[in-house]
C-alpha cells in the first residue's frame, strides 16, 4: 500500500490487511497518536480525567502467545476508547528481565561454545545478556506492535534499566531499615540444576508413578507385643533427616507410645514419638516420620515443637557430611537406591507398593525441587508496619486485604475476590533472595565477621559500617533479588518513585490492571502490599482477571502438547508445513513428535490462513467473557475476516452512491427507515457504552457485529437502494446523509476493537461525512471523539414501523422457499390489511421481496397457494399452481422427512446409544428430530390446502 492512502479517496476493491496495517501502525506512532496526553475534547463526562493502563510486563526472553493476544485486545480497547472519549490515557509498556529464563538463555548460548558462566565470571557474563538484550530482547514488543496495541513506546521500560533499578534499591533499603526485611535460614523451593530458589509459580506438580516404602522404626523400649513403628515415605533418602515420627494425639493406637522413642533405621538416632493434629488417622499406619529441614508441612510441625533441623543435602542435592558416611557425596537418587537395599538387607523394610505421586519440578530445568534449608532474605508479611510508615500498627498484607475489602481496589469477576483472600489469609513470609547472577543485586554489604549493612550503594555501606566501629573489606552479597520484586514496584517506578514527579502525582494510581488469573497472588496482592507500604496510595483501582485461552477441544495449549497457535501465523497465515515443524521443534519428549504432527496436519489440512490483526482482535473480544476460559477456534476468526470484508463492501457502496452528491447544503427529508436506522444506531452507542462500563468485552464484540452486519448491511443498506432510487431528492439527500453518517458512527465505535481497518475507512469515509478535510494532513481516526448517546434520536414509531416491514419480506421470502421460487424470478402477491400501512411498506416489499406486483385484497382468494398470517396483515403468492405436480412434490418431501424422523426416533429410543453418545450428539438428535416434526407439519398443512 503506498503512503497516499489517506490522501487517496478511492477505496481498494479488496480489503487486503497485511500492508494496511504496516502503514497504519507507522503512521501512528509518526504522528504520536499514542503519546500521553489528552488527544481530543469531548463532551463526555470522562473527557479530562486520567487514564492508565500498564503492561503486565512481559519476559524479555518471551515470544507472544495467545495469552498476550488476548490480554493486549483488552487493554488497547479500554485505552482507545477512554483517550476517544477525550481522557488523559496513559499505556506504559515494559519487559521484565526475567532472572531465570534470561540466565538460562544466556548459558545455553555460551554451552553451544563449551564455555560456562564460571569461566567468564559474573562481569563479563552480565555484559554477555546485556549484548543478547539488545540484539533479541525486544522481539516480543514488535509482535504486540503487530496487534496494533497502542501503547505510548516512548516510555518503555526495562525492569533492569536505572529508573526501575533505583526503585528497587530504595524499596529494599526502606525495608530492612523498617525491620520488614529480614535475612534467615528457612525452607524454600530450591533448584539443584540452576543452583537457586524458585517460586511456588516456577514449580510444576507433576503426577508420576512412583512408590511408597514402608519402613520399621523399632521402638526403643518395646511395648507388648509392639516392637516397631511402621512409616510410609515416597522419598526414602530424606529419613536420613527424620528428628521425629508423629501420631495423632486422639488415636488410640498410640497413644501409649507419645513421649516414648523410636531408633533411627540406618543411622541410629533416637527420635522422639510426639503428638500432632496434622496427622491424618485414616491414612497409612497414622504414624509419619518428621523430617522439618525437607518437607514444608514437617517444618511447621519442627517449629511447634522446637525440634532440631538437620539437612541431609548439598545444595547440588548430594548427601552431606551430615548422613553416615557410607551415604556422603551419593547423589539423592543413587543415595535412594542405596538406602532401600540396605533397609531390605537389614530387615527394617517392610513392603513396597507402586504409588502416584504429585512431583514438584522446575519448570525451566525439570529436575525435582527439594525443599532445603538455606539462607534467605525474606519480606515479613505480616509483620506490623513501623510509625513513620503510611500504615503504622498493620503489617502489609492487612493493607492488601483492606483495600479490596473497602472497594478500593475492584475484582472483575468479583468471584476471584474470594480468591485473593484465600491465599493472603494463608500468606507466608515471602523469599526474595535468588541465586543468580542476572538480576537486581541485593544491596546488603557483609563485614569479615558477618555484621550486615544493607545500603543504597557501596559508599554508603562503608559509611554505615564506619559508623558502626567496624573497619575492613565489605563484599557485597552475591544473590540478586526475585524477579517479582522489581515487578511489584511497577505501578510506581515507573511514573519516577522515588521522585515525585509530575507523572507520579498525576498517573498514580492506574486504572484498570488486566491480568490472568495464575498471579493474583505472586503479582496483583504484591503491587498492591508495595503500593500501599511505599506510597499510600493503591496502585490501580480494577482488576479485570480474565480466563484461559484454550485450544478448539478445550485442552491447555503449551509446546509439549504441539497444539499451541501464534497469533503472528493467525495474523500473516502459515503453511502446513512451517506449521508442523514449528510444532514439532524443541519438544520435552521427541516421542510426541509423530502424534503431533498427525494431529497438526488433520486439524489445518492447508495451514492456517491470513486473517489479519483486526480479525483475531475481534475473535479475543468475543470470546472474552468474565472470567471464563476460552477454546479458541479458528472458524471463529475467519467468521470476523468475513465481517471485515462486510464492512469493507459496504463501505465502497456507500461511497459509490454518495461521492459526487452536495450533502451539505438543501432541505433533506429523513423517511421512516432512515429514522429507525438513526434510531437503532444510538440504541447500539448505548449498548457499546454500557459493554465498555462493565467490562464485557464479549457485549461489545456482539453488538458490532450484530448492528453493523445485520441492521446497517442486510437491512439498511438495501431499503436505502430502494430510497436512492424512488425518493424525491429530498428524500435521497436524506438516505445518502443517513447512510454516510451511520458508516462514519460505526467506523468510531468500532474503532477500539479492530483499529486498522476503521481507520483506513474512516479516511475516506469522513471526507464524505464532511467529518475530515482532505487538505489537512494527520487527522486520524484514533484520536476523534467517540460517539455519545443520544436519547433524542430515538423513534419508537420508527422502529415499530421497521418491525412490521421487516416482518413482511421475511414472511415473503419464507412463502418464495417454501414454494422454490428461483430468487432471479418476480412474482405477484396478494395482501390484507390496513392499506395506509401496506403501501408505505410496498416498495420496499416489491424490492426486497422481488415482487412486481401487489394488490390489495380484503380476502385472500383460494388458491392453493401458500399463505402467511402475520400480526398486522395476511399474505399470498400470487402464482400459479399446478395442483398435481405440487402434491407429487409435497408427497415426496412428506416421505423424507417422515423417514428422517424414523431415524432419529430409532436413536434415541436405542438404549446403547443414548448411554454411550456425548451429551451434545443427543441433544443434536433431539433437535433435528424437533426441526423435523415441525417441519412435517408446515408440509402437511401446505398440502391440506391444495385439496
Amino acid at each position: 500500500m503506498s503512503t497516499e492512502s489517506q490522501d487517496n479517496s478511492q477505496l481498494a476493491k479488496n480489503f487486503e490487511p497485511k500492508a494496511l496495517e504496516a502503514y497504519w501502525y507507522n503512521q501512528w506512532e509518526s504522528l504520536s497518536a499514542f503519546k500521553a496526553g489528552q488527544h481530543v475534547q469531548t463532551d463526555s463526562p470522562l473527557s479530562g480525567t486520567p487514564y492508565i493502563i500498564q503492561f503486565p510486563p512481559p519476559n524479555v526472553t518471551g515470544t507472544l502467545h495467545m495469552g498476550h493476544a488476548f490480554n493486549q485486545t483488552i487493554m488497547d480497547g479500554l485505552i482507545r476508547y477512554h483517550r476517544m472519549n477525550g481522557c488523559d490515557t496513559v499505556f506504559v509498556p515494559g519487559a521484565d528481565h526475567a532472572g531465570i529464563a534470561t540466565q538460562i538463555v544466556v548459558e545455553r548460548q555460551l554451552d553451544a561454545q563449551n564455555i560456562s558462566r564460571h569461566d567468564l565470571g559474573r562481569e563479563k557474563f552480565l555484559e554477555k545478556v546485556w549484548e543478547w538484550k539488545e540484539l533479541s530482547g525486544g522481539t516480543i514488543h514488535s509482535q504486540v506492535r503487530r496487534l496494533g496495541s497502542s501503547a505510548d513506546w516512548a516510555r518503555e521500560y526495562f525492569t533492569m534499566d536505572e529508573q526501575m533499578s533505583a526503585g528497587v534499591i530504595e524499596t529494599f533499603v526502606r525495608l530492612y531499615e523498617q525491620g520488614l526485611i529480614y535475612r534467615g535460614k528457612r525452607l524454600v523451593n530450591w533448584d539443584p540444576v540452576l543452583g537457586t530458589a524458585v517460586s511456588d509459580l516456577e514449580v510444576e506438580s507433576v503426577e508420576e508413578d512412583g512408590s511408597l516404602w514402608h519402613i520399621r522404626y523399632p521402638l526403643v523400649e518395646p511395648s507388648g507385643e509392639l516392637t516397631h513403628l511402621i512409616v510410609a515415605t515416597t522419598r526414602p533418602e530424606t529419613m536420613l533427616g527424620d528428628v521425629a515420627v508423629m501420631v495423632h494425639p486422639e488415636d488410640e493406637r498410640y497413644k501409649h507410645l507419645i513421649g516414648k522413642k523410636v531408633k533411627l533405621p540406618l543411622v541410629n538416632r533416637e527420635l522422639p514419638i510426639i503428638a500432632d493434629d496434622y496427622v491424618d488417622l485414616e491414612f497409612g499406619t497414622g504414624v509419619v516420620k518428621v523430617t522439618p529441614a525437607h518437607d514444608f508441612n514437617d517444618y511447621q510441625v519442627g517449629q511447634r515443637h522446637g525440634l532440631a533441623l538437620i539437612n541431609i543435602l548439598t545444595l547440588d542435592a548430594k548427601i552431606n557430611d551430615a548422613a553416615p558416611a557410607q551415604y556422603q557425596g551419593l547423589d539423592r537418587f543413587d543415595a535412594r537406591k542405596q538406602i532401600v537395599a540396605d533397609l531390605e538387607a537389614q530387615g527394617y523394610l517392610e513392603k513396597v507398593e507402586p504409588h502416584k505421586l504429585k512431583v514438584p519440578r522446575g519448570d525451566r530445568t525439570k529436575t525435582v525441587i527439594e525443599p532445603l534449608l538455606t539462607d534467605q532474605w525474606f519480606v515479613a508479611m505480616s509483620k506490623p508496619a513501623p510509625e513513620g510508615t503510611y500504615n503504622p500498627g498493620k503489617s502489609i498484607t492487612e493493607m492488601a486485604l483492606e483495600v479490596v475489602r473497602d472497594g478500593r481496589v475492584s475484582f472483575y469477576p468479583e468471584n476471584w475476590t474470594n480468591t485473593y483472600n484465600q491465599w493472603l489469609d494463608n500468606i507466608q513470609d515471602w523469599c526474595i533472595s535468588r541465586q543468580l547472577w542476572w538480576g537486581h543485586q541485593i544491596p546488603a554489604w557483609f563485614s569479615e565477621d558477618g555484621q550486615i549493612f544493607v545500603a543504597r550503594n557501596e559508599e554508603e555501606a562503608y559509611a554505615k559500617a564506619k559508623a558502626a566501629g567496624v573497619t575492613g573489606s565489605l563484599r557485597r552479597d552475591e544473590d540478586v533479588l526475585d524477579t517479582w520484586f522489581s515487578s511489584a514496584l511497577v505501578p510506581f517506578t515507573t511514573m519516577g518513585w522515588p521522585a515525585v514527579t509530575p507523572d507520579y502525582q498525576r498517573y498514580m494510581p492506574s486504572n484498570v490492571l488486566v491480568t490472568g488469573f495464575d498471579i493474583i497472588f505472586f503479582w496483583v496482592a504484591r503491587m498492591i502490599m508495595m503500593s500501599m507500604h511505599l506510597t499510600g496510595q493503591v496502585p490501580f483501582k480494577v482488576v479485570y482477571v480474565h480466563g484461559l485461552i484454550l485450544d478448539a477441544q478445550g485442552q491447555k495449549m503449551s509446546k509439549s502438547k504441539g497444539n499451541t497457535l501464534d497469533p503472528v501465523d493467525l495474523i500473516d497465515g502459515i503453511d502446513l508445513e512451517s506449521l508442523v515443524a514449528k510444532r514439532t521443534q524443541g519438544l520435552m519428549n521427541p516421542k510426541q513428535a509423530a502424534k503431533i504432527e498427525k494431529d497438526t496436519r488433520k486439524e489445518f489440512p492447508e495451514g492456517i490462513n491470513s486473517y489479519g490483526a483486526d480479525a483475531l482482535r475481534f475473535t479475543m473480544a468475543a470470546y472474552a467473557t468474565l472470567g471464563r476460559n476460552m477454546n479458541f477456534d479458528l472458524k471463529r476468526c475467519e467468521g470476523y475476516r468475513n465481517f471485515c470484508n462486510k464492512l469493507w463492501n459496504a463501505t465502497r457502496f456507500v461511497m459509490m452512491n454518495v461521492e459526487g452528491h452536495d450533502l451539505k447544503t438543501g432541505a433533506a427529508e429523513l423517511s421512516f427507515v432512515d429514522q429507525w436506522m438513526i434510531s437503532q444506531y444510538e440504541r447500539f452507542v448505548a449498548e457499546v457504552h454500557k459493554g465498555f462500563q462493565e467490562y464485557r468485552f464479549d457485549m461489545i464484540a456482539n453488538a458490532i457485529y450484530r448492528f453493523a452486519w445485520d441492521e446497517y448491511c442486510d437491512w439498511y443498506v438495501e431499503l436505502a437502494k430502494v430510497q436512492l432510487q424512488n425518493g424525491s431528492p429530498a428524500q435521497q439527500l436524506g438516505t445518502r446523509r443517513t447512510l454516510i453518517n451511520i458508516l462514519e458512527g460505526i467506523l468510531r465505535i468500532a474503532h477500539p476493537i479492530i483499529p486498522f481497518i476503521t481507520e483506513e475507512l474512516w479516511q475516506k469515509v469522513a471526507v464524505l461525512a464532511g467529518k475530515r478535510d482532505p487538505n489537512v494532513e494527520g487527522v486520524l481516526l484514533s484520536n476523534q471523539a467517540y460517539p455519545l448517546f443520544q436519547e433524542n434520536w430515538i423513534n419508537e414509531a420508527a422502529e415499530n414501523d421497521v418491525a412490521l416491514l421487516k416482518q413482511s419480506i421475511e414472511a415473503i421470502r419464507a412463502l418464495r422457499g417454501e414454494m422454490n421460487i428461483s430468487p432471479a424470478e418476480k412474482v405477484g402477491i396478494y395482501m390484507v390489511g390496513a392499506s395506509d400501512l401496506i403501501e408505505q411498506q410496498k416498495p420496499y416489499i416489491m424490492a426486497l421481496g422481488k415482487i412486481n406486483d401487489v394488490q390489495f385484497v380484503e380476502k385472500l382468494p383460494e388458491l392453493g397457494a401458500p399463505s402467511q398470517i402475520i400480526g398486522h396483515c395476511e399474505l399470498m403468492l400470487n402464482v400459479k399452481i399446478d395442483v398435481a405436480a405440487e402434491t407429487a412434490r409435497l408427497n415426496k418431501e412428506i416421505t423424507r422427512l417422515e423417514g428422517e424422523i424414523a431415524k432419529a426416533s430409532g436413536k434415541l429410543n436405542n438404549e446403547n446409544f443414548v448411554q454411550r453418545a456425548p451429551a451434545a450428539v443427543i441433544e443434536q438428535e433431539k433437535q433435528r428430530l424437533a426441526d423435523f416434526s415441525a417441519l412435517l407439519d408446515k408440509v402437511k398443512d401446505q398440502l391440506s390446502k391444495l385439496k
